[in-house]
């Protein structure tokens, strides 16, 4: 057996839990650092920013929470709750790289129906197919 094979990788059910409980965190990192500028602004300039400023700017905010936690820690809060993290293929730290390219890779996966997510019921190692692609895993802490 080799050591990429004696990996304890968390279970769909408890990475869809995880996934679930950082929506919920998510909504607070969002209300601080992309609602309540926008509120502000239209409540002193009298001007509401264009859809797609306010999309860019959540974008860029999760984009920044996202590769702060993967790069430093491999664990978003709520990965750290659920006792999972983020690592290469080879279990070795996240680079910066792959944290933008796993980033960049879960929008699609998510918005396609779930379609990524279901890849997992299909996969040899139940990797998500950003995960997949991107050359990571995540694994039990």
């Amino acid at each position: 057996m080799t050591a990429a094979e004696a990996v304890r990788r968390p279970g769909i059910l408890r990475r869809l839990a995880s996934m679930c409980y950082e929506s919920l965190l998510l909504l607070g990192v969002l209300a601080a650092l992309l609602v309540l500028p926008h509120v502000l602004l239209g409540a002193f300039a009298h001007r509401l920013a264009a859809p797609v400023i306010l999309q860019t700017h959540g974008f860029i905010v999760l984009l920044i929470y996202f590769l702060w936690f993967w790069s430093n820690s491999g664990q978003t809060l709520a990965m750290k709750t659920w006792r999972i993290r983020l690592v290469t293929h080879d279990g070795q730290a996240v680079r910066p790289a792959q944290a933008l390219i796993r980033y960049l890779l879960c929008w699609p996966s998510l918005l396609l129906g779930g379609a990524g997510i279901l890849w997992a019921l299909f996969d040899r190692e139940q990797l998500f197919l950003h995960d997949r692609l991107a050359g990571t895993q995540l694994v039990m802490t």
